[in-house]
Parts: C-alpha cells; structure tokens; sequence
C-alpha cells in the first residue's frame, strides 16, 4: 500500500517543514506562511510543498526566502525520518486564497441577482391577457 506510505510520509514533512520553518529560519524575507499540503512521489524522492502567506505584499519575497532555505529544509527533513534519501523539495503557492475569494464574489452575485428576480416578481405583470381561457359566447349578444 505505497498510497499509505506517501500519505504518513507527506504529513511527516510537512510537520517538519512547518515546524523548522517557526524555529529555525530567520529569514526577514518571510512573512506569515502556512503550509497547506505535502504531495509525495509514490517513490518518496520528490515532494511539493504548498503553502500560503498571509499578507499578499510578502508574496514574492516569502517565495524568495522557501527557495534560499530549501537545503536547509530538505536537510531537517532528512535527518528527522531518517531516510536513505532526502525528498526534493519543490515549494508552491496555494491558490486557496484567491479561489476562495472567486467563490465569494460568485456567490455576492447570484445573491443580488436573486433579489433582482425576486423584485421583478413581485412588481411584474403577467404577459398577454389576465385571463387566457376561452370562454363560451354570451347568449344575451342578441342577433334575433
């Protein structure tokens, strides 16, 4: 069961990135960062390590920082599991965020236009007449 193995293996990772990243690096280029997720090769050699940063200004330097700490990071983590061989460590920023903000401004929009709907329904009129049935011919018309 390698799907197993690459599951343990990727949370172990990313507790340890997420743990050297809080104590031992002391970048000033890293802001606020979260690591979302770990995704491992079913061979173990390559992991991909998503993560977030709070403040959008530190985007690109935050970015800047993982990078330069990446043999430092790819160390700890070879050295707290013990493995043969260290994971490469390619560092991704999570799209979370901006989805999330996507989905909420969607969803702002079907509000609005339901009341919109809702609004047209109450002042609308129906179209053509009120009453579309046929009904049967006076007899009082008076031909006689």
């Amino acid at each position: 069961m390698a799907g197993v193995w690459t599951e343990k293996l990727a949370d172990q990772i990313r507790d340890i990135i997420a743990l050297t990243l809080a104590r031992r690096v002391k970048d000033p280029r890293l802001g606020f960062v979260t690591i979302t997720e770990v995704r491992v090769t079913g061979d173990g050699r390559e992991a991909t390590v998503f993560y977030t940063v709070l403040d959008g200004a530190d985007q690109a330097s935050s970015a800047a920082a993982l990078e330069s700490a990446k043999g430092m990071l790819r160390t700890a983590v070879g050295k707290k599991l013990g493995m043969k061989f260290a994971p490469t460590l390619a560092f991704v920023r999570d799209a979370i965020p901006e989805t999330s903000q996507e989905m909420e401004d969607l969803m702002a929009r079907v509000h609005d236009m339901d009341a919109e709907l809702a609004q047209r329904r109450v002042e609308g009129a129906y179209a053509g007449d009120p009453d579309p049935y046929k009904k049967p011919a006076d007899e009082d018309d008076g031909d006689d």
